[in-house]
């Protein structure tokens, strides 16, 4: 017999399994000795009450034996099947090209950076010297900018596909079985590396074909169908169907799609700073305790508030992590975070923006490009503010809110550097108000957040594209061009690595379909 239970343990017991199975055995009123094995299914804290609690959800096998069976990677061979072109090896194009040798396709990937082993050297020159390589840098590269962004796979898109499916190939290529059973996954960025590795392995080893510092520069385009691509190389290939999933920060490629008379549509997003806390605040907060625990994770939070009729919301919240440079150009800043597996990093930060919609962008309703000139006109203005080098403009959080130019900023994670500066001259009236009302609302709701010990670091703006590619809700394609799936970020359809690994796999479908 096999019965699911939940189950509450304090944090120095959720790793006792013998204590796991006694708990299981008093709730169910059965002896010790018939419970066979305790499955942990999910497990969460819960830290809404003083007593801070996990929360779990087991299987307990009851005079029966869990089925330990493994899952293998068996990727069928692919190398002479019917080619199809991803441009992309982040999520969204590795998934889809695990996706198209599942289904017998052969996936050819065209990645503009380089492999993440070589990223590394440029993220240093990032780091150090402030040193941007436009082609090889936190956004582009194998893994796209969720391999040196955290590997966050906390996601609500559970009706655009199977997310387990997702995290179980994960664990196949060498992430902890703990994805498959945290309510809140994360891998971290020292471990993400190694797993992308694995996944192009896969695809390598099955036939597939992935191509580094292959930079494509134009289409070939017949009669409204996309036949090719020629790269920066001067390599050309051809496929009847081609995957698009350049993500977020490939401006480039849109413009060559609008150099083609490729319908755009310009599209909402958000845009604000980064705000980094000394992570003992946040424990003390939300674990209601002077020291955190050594049983306890570093603690993280959510906020969300409705001002002036607007979303101004946190998100990508790294417990433990750094604000890292994530400028694709020189002339630009813009800052994200990132957290390693264990989180140990004495620093807290997180996304906090304000919704940017259509109308408060001036300009013709017909310009695809509207809001994404309003991104890279605040990106500069950063920059301006930083005075070069990567340097970042910030404030402190209570100063920020007064308008007041801060004295001395806190020891921060930025390795650039920051420089003090008035944020409320960088950011857009409609923005900067609304952050100054929300943060006291936040600190509202988490004692000891609203302080001058934290800093706003500018600017967060590449949370999602400012365009999107249109394509057909039934077939995936784009509704001019035949044969060119917009796909992931990128696209304007997903917002994190799951979500996005979801809509590369689902568009490998489509294309399965357009072929057949």
């Amino acid at each position: 017999m096999i019965k699911e239970i939940d189950l509450v343990l304090l944090p120095e017991e959720i790793n006792d399994l013998s204590l796991l199975r006694k708990t299981s055995a008093k709730l169910l009123k059965i002896n010790l000795d018939e419970i066979n094995h305790v499955q942990i299914l999910k497990r969460s804290i819960d830290a809404r009450s003083r007593k801070v609690v996990f929360r779990l959800k087991v299987r307990v096998f009851i005079n029966e034996n869990p089925d330990y069976a493994s899952v293998e990677l068996k990727y069928q061979n692919v190398k002479d099947k019917k080619p199809v072109i991803i441009i992309g090896a982040g999520p969204a194009g590795l998934f889809a090209a695990l996706r198209c040798i599942e289904l017998g396709l052969k996936p050819i990937i065209l990645e503009r950076g380089k492999n993440v082993k070589q990223r590394r050297r440029d993220l240093a020159a990032i780091n150090k010297q402030g040193l941007i390589n436009p082609e090889s840098n936190y956004c582009f590269g194998e893994g796209g900018a969720g391999t040196y962004s955290d590997g966050k796979l906390y996601t609500r898109s559970n009706k655009r596909g199977d997310v387990q499916q997702v995290l179980q190939t994960f664990v196949t290529h060498g992430a902890t079985e703990d994805i498959l059973i945290d309510a809140r996954p994360h891998i971290g960025t020292n471990k993400l590396p190694q797993i992308i590795s694995s996944i192009r392995d896969s695809i390598q080893n099955a036939g597939g074909e992935v191509y580094f510092d292959c930079k494509v520069t134009d289409l070939i385009i017949r009669d409204r169908v996309l036949k090719g691509v020629s790269c920066s190389n001067d390599q050309v290939f051809m496929a009847d169907a081609i995957l698009l999933a350049t993500g977020h920060s490939a401006h480039d490629i849109l413009f060559l799609l609008r150099k083609h008379d490729i319908l755009l549509e310009a599209k909402p997003f958000a845009l604000g700073v980064r705000i980094e806390h000394p992570q003992e605040i946040i424990d003390q907060a939300q674990y209601h305790c002077d020291v955190r625990g050594p049983y306890l994770p570093p603690s993280n939070y959510s906020f969300v508030e409705q001002v002036d009729d607007r979303g101004v919301f946190s998100f990508c919240m790294c417990p433990g992590g750094i604000i890292a440079p994530c400028s694709t150009n020189a002339n630009e800043i813009v800052v994200n975070g990132w957290s390693p597996s264990k989180r140990n990093n004495p620093f807290a930060n997180s996304g906090t923006v304000v919704q940017i919609n259509l109308e408060d962008v001036v300009g013709p309703e017909n310009d695809p490009f509207r809001l994404l000139k309003f991104q890279t006109d605040i990106e500069q203005a950063a920059f301006i503010a930083g005075g070069g080098n990567l340097v970042a403009p910030a404030q402190r959080m209570v100063d920020f809110v007064n308008g007041k130019v801060s004295a001395d900023l806190p020891v921060n994670s930025y390795l650039p550097g920051t420089k003090s500066a008035d944020l409320n001259s960088i950011l857009p009236e409609f923005i900067h108000q609304r952050l100054r009302k929300a943060l006291p609302l936040f600190g509202k709701k988490m004692n000891g957040y609203f302080t001058n010990e934290a800093i706003l670091v500018g600017v967060e703006s590449r949370t999602s594209s400012p365009v999107r590619i249109p394509r057909s809700k039934e077939t995936l394609q784009h509704p001019q061009i035949k044969g060119l799936f917009p796909c992931g970020e990128g696209a304007g359809y997903a917002g994190g690595i799951v979500s996005a690994a979801i809509d590369g796999m689902n568009c490998a479908d489509a294309i399965m379909k357009s072929l057949s």
